[in-house]
């Protein structure tokens, strides 16, 4: 198994993508940290992850206070010893519409739970990891970091700091033995994207509708490769891969394995601005 023995915080666990990993890490011999606010979706993946004969421990967490944060590193040192995997999955899609027709509010909420509580986590997370000299973090993207979508300003907008906060981190932490990358799903079949379409139909935002439409009708990425991507990303197979953006739906993580020296010796997988020759 290619996770055996290793201890894995996974936010957001409670549905959709990070139900998908936490099983999918269990199935590799992880024992898994599963965070979000409903305790009652948590308790749920708890039973399918005990079902696979795996350990895992719910800890109710709002990834935007740095006291909840704190606590979930803590609850897992207690439990297990140590912390090797941290998959920062949880986000939301924020307002759709207009960037001038915004509710102030809802898109501030949008950076704070996705950038902010993506770095609350990592802050808390980190010492442990680098005290034991190792560990993978794991930072979920979206289409709306490689992609201008009209009417997504504060998806679009997280979406690509958190990219850029993974390169940031990686180059923070190199030599230190803990990698950090991050992980573009594609456009994956959730409850987040029932939201989005249900409000880019009442928005008028018809790019972003006819997108949702497709999606929620089956026509989305696969949450199966999703998960595959966060195990080898978490495992041995990625080795010294750090500062990346890997997409399940795109790119042919399988077979980087001999790719990943040349790819650190470049800017492949990063977000750069590439000029005219």
């Amino acid at each position: 198994m290619k996770l055996d023995g290793r201890v894995a915080i996974i936010t957001g666990a409670g549905r959709g993508i990070g139900r998908a990993i936490a099983l999918a890490y269990a199935r590799e011999g992880a024992k898994v940290a599963l965070a979000a606010r409903s305790e009652s979706e948590l308790q749920e993946v708890v039973g399918a992850v005990s079902g696979l004969g795996a350990e895992a421990i719910a800890v109710p967490t709002d990834v935007t206070s740095q006291e909840d944060t704190e606590r979930l590193a803590r609850a897992v040192v207690d439990r297990f010893g140590r912390i090797d995997l941290l998959v920062n999955n949880a986000g939301i899609s924020g307002p759709v519409g207009p960037l001038q027709g915004n509710d102030i509010t809802d898109w501030v909420n949008t950076i704070t739970v996705n950038v902010t509580g993506t770095f609350l986590v990592c802050r808390a997370v980190i010492p442990a990891m680098l005290e034991q000299s190792g560990g993978k973090i794991i930072n979920l993207s979206g289409a709306g970091a490689t992609n201008a979508w009209s009417n997504m300003s504060a998806y679009c907008s997280s979406k690509a700091a958190v990219v850029r906060l993974t390169e940031v981190l990686a180059q923070e932490l190199d030599g230190q033995g803990i990698t950090v990358n991050a992980l573009g799903p594609g456009s994956v079949h959730t409850s987040m994207w029932d939201r989005m379409t249900e409000q880019a139909a009442e928005a008028g935002a018809d790019f972003i509708h006819q997108l949702g439409l497709r999606v929620t009708s089956g026509g989305g990425a696969s949450i199966d490769e999703c998960a595959e991507l966060a195990v080898w990303l978490a495992s041995e197979d990625s080795g010294a891969l750090t500062g990346r953006l890997i997409s399940a739906a795109t790119d042919d993580f399988r077979g980087l394995p001999p790719r990943i020296p040349e790819i650190m010796a470049g800017e492949a997988y990063t977000l750069r601005r590439v000029g005219l020759e």
